[in-house]
This record gives structure tokens, C-alpha cells and sequence, in this order.
């Protein structure tokens, strides 16, 4: 089972969803991989005491987590938050991976978009190379409404301190298994891989203190009708979503 992804079913969220960006420049890794970097906003820009954050933008993929360790390790212990902007066609596993490292850095997480000062009125590919410098950049947080899909909330799970800004709209759609090595998998062998994963994630969730039942709601919903489940700000805390006192 150690070759099987499980993807995110993007159709539903295809739309809100940024253009891809250029691929990143390592061996094997697709567009729009997740990169990071140090943002540095004015004082408060990210809560209350809070100047500086670490952001992660892209797809998670396959090794995604060896760059969010790269750059953990280059804080010298500083606790920095990470602020989400997960997009795209996901690996859920690695999703959760990521999120046992927050959590195993004692560290906080919320959704977010970062506006980098320095990417202004620059093309693309020049911005991504600022970002994939690893920062500190002058940044600030975008106050647009962001959606936070099932691997956004999947690395949020692991903040120790969890917040969603009220713009957020937490949408989560099914799960399916991929394997990039093996790609015709029977379907026996897809559901029993399913099932598996379903109640890897469950358990995860119940670890970090989310209520796995969301899961059962969004299997339930997305195998009726292919219809993702919103969950509402009225039931963020209710889930688990967020941390008590982050509303």
C-alpha cells in the first residue's frame, strides 16, 4: 500500500482555483508544487503579536513535506505560523504527514493568501523565483474570501492553535486513490485501498482533536451526488476546525 495517493476530487473547485504556476525547478517535481517562505507584514498582521509567518502556497504533492522541514529547520526554533493556500489536485497522505510535523513543531495554522510587496506588477515565473528564495519578504495577508478543501484542512488539523479567517469557505469534496507507479489499480483493489485510507484519516483527525464524523459526512454527501460538503462557520468550532477561543 506504501505507492497508493490518495487525491482530492477537484472538479467541484476547479473554478475558484488560481492558473497553474511555472514548475518548479527540481528533478520530478510537477507545476504548482507547494513552495514556502517567510512573509513580514506590519505589526498584528497575523494576529495579535504576530509580524512574521511562514506561507505555503501550491499543490501537495509526493515531497512536499522535505521543503516545509527545510524551511522549519532554517527558523533557529523560531515558532512561526504557517498561513495555508492549498490548491489542487492533492496528496492526502502527504497532507497529513505535514500536519503531524506542525503539530510535532508545536506550531500554529490558518488559511490564508499571502501578497508579496515585491511582486507587484511582476510576471509570474519572477515572483515564484522571489518566493522560492525562502524570504523574509515584506508581504501582507489577502482579505479576500480563500477556500480551505480537504487538504487544506488535513494540514490545518495539525496546528496546535487552529483559526479560519470569517472569509473562509471550508469545502471538502471526496477522496479517490491514485498510484503514480501503478495506475491501473482494479477497483477491488481501489476500494479496499478506500477503506483503508478513509479510517487512516479518521484516525488522524481524532488524534488532533477533529471530529472524524466530517469525514463520514463528506463520503456520504460525495458518493449521493458528487456534491462537495461546506461546512459553515456556525460549525467550525463545533467539528473541531477551529481551536476554542480562535473565533
Amino acid at each position: 500500500m506504501a505507492g497508493a495517493l490518495i487525491t482530492i476530487m477537484t472538479a467541484a473547485t476547479a473554478s475558484a482555483q488560481p492558473a497553474t504556476a511555472p514548475p518548479i525547478a527540481e528533478f520530478g517535481t510537477l507545476p504548482d508544487a507547494m513552495i514556502f517562505y517567510v512573509a513580514h507584514g506590519a505589526p498584528d498582521a497575523c494576529g495579535p503579536g504576530c509580524a512574521d509567518w511562514i506561507a505555503a502556497e501550491g499543490t501537495i504533492q509526493f515531497d512536499t513535506f522535505k521543503r516545509l522541514i527545510a524551511i522549519l529547520d532554517r527558523q533557529s526554533g523560531r515558532k512561526l505560523p504557517v498561513i495555508i493556500n492549498s490548491r489542487g489536485e492533492a496528496n492526502l497522505n502527504v497532507a497529513v504527514s505535514m500536519g503531524r510535523i506542525l503539530r510535532d513543531r508545536g506550531l500554529d495554522a490558518s488559511p490564508g493568501r499571502t501578497l508579496v510587496d515585491a511582486c507587484r506588477d511582476k510576471p509570474q515565473a519572477d515572483c515564484m523565483t522571489l518566493k522560492r528564495s525562502g524570504g523574509p519578504l515584506d508581504a501582507k495577508l489577502d482579505g479576500q474570501p480563500i477556500v480551505c478543501e480537504t487538504s487544506c484542512v488535513l494540514m490545518l488539523a495539525g496546528g496546535v492553535h487552529r483559526s479560519l479567517p470569517p472569509q473562509t469557505k471550508v469545502e471538502l469534496v471526496g477522496m479517490e486513490i491514485r498510484n503514480r507507479l501503478a495506475p491501473n489499480v482494479s477497483a477491488e483493489h481501489r476500494a479496499g485501498l478506500t477503506t483503508y485510507y478513509g479510517e487512516q484519516v479518521r484516525h488522524y483527525l481524532r488524534e488532533m482533536g477533529i471530529d472524524p464524523g466530517l469525514v463520514d459526512i463528506v463520503d456520504r454527501n460525495w458518493a449521493d451526488r458528487k456534491r462537495p460538503t461546506e461546512v459553515p462557520p456556525a460549525a467550525w468550532l463545533k467539528f473541531g476546525l477551529v481551536t476554542s477561543g480562535a473565533l
